[in-house]
């Protein structure tokens, strides 16, 4: 189960190792699990590009398991989802936040699928700005990411389309660029439409790796692990991003402080 994998990745990656996890665990370390993992700040699911059933068929059997109702505070998707998919999206977390992908034109008969081009969602002191990516351009580039991450005004910058998952720290503005990749594997674009048939289009399947990402929001620290299905097999890696104090950048708190410096003088003096 992703919870359960959650615990597991937290254990060796960040050496909790009073927290003992296996499929016998008792409902009373279950418990003591929960509230050590609640430590570990709000989880927020970041997956997209799922493009079921024209370029994948389901969402890999290893990942479908991990993905368990009420365990994740957010779910943040980059796009390319059919109403099914976006159902069962809600059935994991009460907040689902979606962007339309390149693909979602027009919504269903219910009008349930019309979504914005792009969003901004808070969680804890973080601001994450969510949008497929197939608007930035030049594509892929790093001036264009940081023009749309500003005029979003956010901490962390989340897009997709490019199928294949990226975790990037820009420290000398402060800010987190995550891409989750598809969660199915499914085919770019140009893979896609240079494919002339099924075993074409097999083949540069192939070539895109399953992924998803996991966030973990603490305080002023968020911990990211981008799990990967390689050869049948999950891999997780983890990153971190501290959010910078930037109150000193802010004129209305550097004017609170320098009031405050000068009262205190005065006090003193």
């Amino acid at each position: 189960f992703l919870y359960d994998r959650v615990e597991r990745s937290l254990q060796s990656l960040c050496k909790v190792n009073s927290i003992q996890i296996n499929s016998n665990q008792s409902k009373a370390n279950q418990s003591s699990t929960s509230k050590i993992m609640a430590n570990f700040g709000q989880l927020v699911l970041v997956l997209g590009d799922l493009h079921i059933p024209d370029r994948a068929s389901k969402i890999p059997a290893p990942f479908q398991k991990m993905l368990v109702p009420n365990k994740m505070q957010h779910v943040i998707c980059t796009g390319n989802i059919s109403s099914q998919d976006y159902a069962e999206l809600k059935a994991l977390s009460p907040n689902v936040h979606v962007v339309a992908g390149d693909y979602d034109v027009g919504g269903d008969s219910n009008g349930d699928m019309l979504f914005p081009e792009s969003r901004v969602v808070q969680v804890g002191n973080f601001s994450l700005g969510v949008i497929h990516g197939h608007q930035i351009l030049p594509w892929q580039s790093k001036e264009a990411l940081e023009r749309t991450r500003r005029k979003l005004n956010v901490d962390i910058l989340v897009t997709g389309h490019s199928h294949q998952n990226e975790v990037s720290v820009q420290e000398e503005d402060s800010y987190y660029h995550i891409n989750p990749g598809s969660i199915t594997g499914a085919p770019s674009a140009a893979a896609a439409a240079s494919a002339f048939n099924k075993e074409e289009a097999a083949a540069a399947s192939s070539v895109i790796v399953p992924s998803f990402i996991l966030l973990a929001v603490q305080e002023a620290k968020v911990v990211c692990y981008v799990y990967e299905l390689v050869d049948g097999q999950v891999q997780v890696s983890k990153t971190e991003f501290t959010k910078k104090n930037n109150e000193h950048d802010d004129p209305e708190k550097k004017a609170a402080l320098v009031a405050n410096a000068a009262l205190m003088a005065s006090l003193l003096s």
